[in-house]
């Protein structure tokens, strides 16, 4: 069983920390902010006098004969509809003013998630699971369109008219009008937030469950190779069907809970509504009131309720919302375990001279380098070999400053790397590295990426060096072919020539070379060290290298095993001292007769 992603915090607290988070968003757009609640303000005025101008119209026909109809204020009628337009409209404008403050914070909100997720460090990218990420980020951005349009233009003025509602009634009708009302709105409130509360769990559930199933899908898609040579279909859809059997299970209970939740607010709705409107017929009958009245208070308790009502909805998607982003702001708070310092070094670094000085390093608790130490001059081609788990790869990770070294350091042009801008420091490096992984794109978007800015004929000019051109000529499409997500159109030797070109194209003093003819056959592995000979002249070169007929015309050949450095010298003197490297070639030999 594959792990699966679950969702971390407590249930049923509000993550204040979300509120203030979007106080910049709605600050961006100070003007339209304040007159989209210039007009909430006003259509929730509009609001209330409607039932006042009903309480007119009808007391008017009340009291008119037939004879007399056609007398009717007709004025009325049409203030009526005219408020009721004019409410409909300031709405729409009050929406379309915050439309672009709502769209606005989701563009920025997105890229601050895209550029932090970049910045987090290796250790983080290796143990995240894919789907559930993008799952997470896209139901926080969605929440957070929620709660920016909600909050403001359903929670506050639905507020406003409860004190208003329960004002005039008051005033015009006494205590017991008013105090049925309040209490109905209170009843219904807490019972809202309690029952909202309760059910919160349940939608935590029904979220975990969703991310895991897509997370699931996902990840068997990416690995559909494995699937189909171990022909294990059965046992993926076993497996997804599992976690669509816990999404389905948890969204029953959800559903549940909102039905008891629904079933309750109605309850208290229709109470409050029978109390109001018996009060209301009685005082009609006893001539306290008017026809007229009765239709006001009615329309009144139809008014806030409804409202009310929705308020109820907007509560639940609201916690549902805080529930959905909580995963995404974990994600905006994980700190970088790699971060530049506030004093770095941000000069190019253009000569090319990499020294590794006493370089240690651990790895939840295991030893991977230990005390390694090497200096590789402008210009000079140097080899790193070794046995499986010496610590090759990780002397390039560590290069990148993928992680950071724990003891020594490495210095490149006389700067600590640590001291080094990322950008700078990666804009000094270029690398082929063993498992090259494409962008579902073309080909020729795939080489640009080393630089994006570069020309077309710059481009074409690593082409002809990465030896990718035949290759490119006999497609149909020729550049503009797609390789697939992850390339998995191309052959292992195809996607490593891609890699190539990329490198050469980035104009880096640095190259770095990871197992980088790893993938071609024999006469594709010569003619492209060929040219990686050529395009490595001027420039430092690092090689890791298993194959060690690949490296024999490296300057220098640093010999790894266990994490430590056991030989150093060319091809030549290795041999000669008949010791780790020698064993290495010889059973590589033997193996290739």
């Amino acid at each position: 069983m594959r792990p699966s992603l679950y969702f971390d915090g407590p249930v049923g607290k509000l993550n204040w920390h979300v509120l203030r988070m979007l106080w910049p968003y709605l600050i961006e757009f100070k003007q339209r902010v304040g007159l989209a609640l210039l007009c909430l303000v006003v259509a929730k005025v509009a609001s209330v006098g409607l039932p006042f101008v009903l309480k007119a119209l009808v007391d008017g026909l009340s009291n008119t004969s037939t004879a007399e109809l056609i007398s009717v204020p007709i004025s009325l009628v049409v203030a009526y509809g005219c408020i009721r337009l004019l409410n409909t409209l300031i709405s729409e404008v009050r929406d379309t003013l915050f439309g672009r403050v709502t769209e606005r914070a989701i563009r920025r909100l997105g890229m601050a998630v895209f550029e932090h997720l970049h910045r987090l460090d290796m250790a983080f990218h290796l143990e995240r699971r894919t789907g559930g990420l993008s799952r997470d980020i896209e139901r926080g951005t969605s929440g957070m369109s929620f709660l920016m349009r909600f909050m403001v233009f359903n929670i506050v003025p639905t507020i406003l008219e409860i004190v208003l509602v329960v004002g005039i009634l008051f005033y015009n009708y006494g205590y017991k009008f008013a105090g049925v009302t309040l209490l109905s709105v209170i009843a219904y409130g807490a019972y809202s937030i309690v029952a909202t509360e309760w059910r919160t769990g349940y939608v935590r559930d029904a979220a975990k469950a969703d991310s895991v199933s897509n997370t699931r899908a996902i990840d068997s898609l990416l690995n559909y190779e494995t699937v189909k040579y171990f022909n294990n279909e059965q046992y993926e859809a076993k497996q997804y069907d599992v976690a669509l059997a816990h999404w389905e299970d948890a969204k029953r209970k959800n559903r549940l809970s909102l039905f008891a939740l629904n079933a309750g607010q109605a309850c208290i709705i229709s109470v409050a509504m029978t109390l109001m409107l018996g009060m209301a017929a009685y005082d009609v009958t006893q001539g306290v009131m008017t026809i007229g009245d009765f239709v006001l208070i009615n329309a009144f308790m139809m008014q806030l309720f409804i409202p009310l009502n929705f308020l109820g909805f907007v509560y639940r998607e609201i916690r549902g919302a805080f529930a959905n982003i909580e995963r995404m702001f974990d994600l905006l708070d994980k700190v970088p375990l790699i971060n530049d310092q506030q004093d770095a070094h941000n000069q190019a670094l253009i000569q090319g001279r990499v020294s590794f000085e006493h370089v240690g390093f651990r790895y939840d608790s295991r030893t991977i380098l230990d005390d390694v130490s090497f200096t590789i001059e402008p210009g000079e081609k140097v080899a790193i070999v070794g046995d499986s788990g010496a610590g090759k790869s990780t002397l390039v990770k560590l290069l990148f400053r993928f992680y950071d070294v724990v003891d020594g350091k490495i210095m490149i042009d006389g700067h600590d790397i640590r001291h080094v801008t990322q950008d700078v420091l990666r804009q000094a490096i270029a690398i082929v590295p063993q498992d090259t992984v494409l962008f579902n794109d073309t080909l020729i978007e795939n080489i640009r990426y080393g630089r994006p800015e570069a020309s077309l004929d710059e481009i074409n000019a690593a082409i002809k060096m990465a030896h990718l051109g035949n290759f490119i000529a006999s497609l149909p499409e020729g550049g503009d072919t797609k390789v697939g997500e992850r390339g998995l159109k191309l052959s292992g030797g195809e996607k490593q020539r891609v890699a190539i070109a990329r490198a050469i194209l980035k104009k880096a003093p640095i190259l770095v070379f990871d197992e980088a003819t790893s993938s071609l056959d024999s006469h594709s592995e010569q003619a492209i060290l060929s040219a990686l000979k050529e395009v490595a002249k001027g420039h430092t070169s690092l090689v890791i290298a298993h194959r060690l007929s690949t490296v024999v015309d490296a300057d220098r050949i640093i010999v790894l095993s266990q994490g430590k450095v056991v030989e150093s010298g060319s091809h030549n003197d290795l041999l000669a001292k008949k010791g780790f490297y020698a064993k290495l070639w010889r059973v590589q030999q033997e193996a290739s007769e």
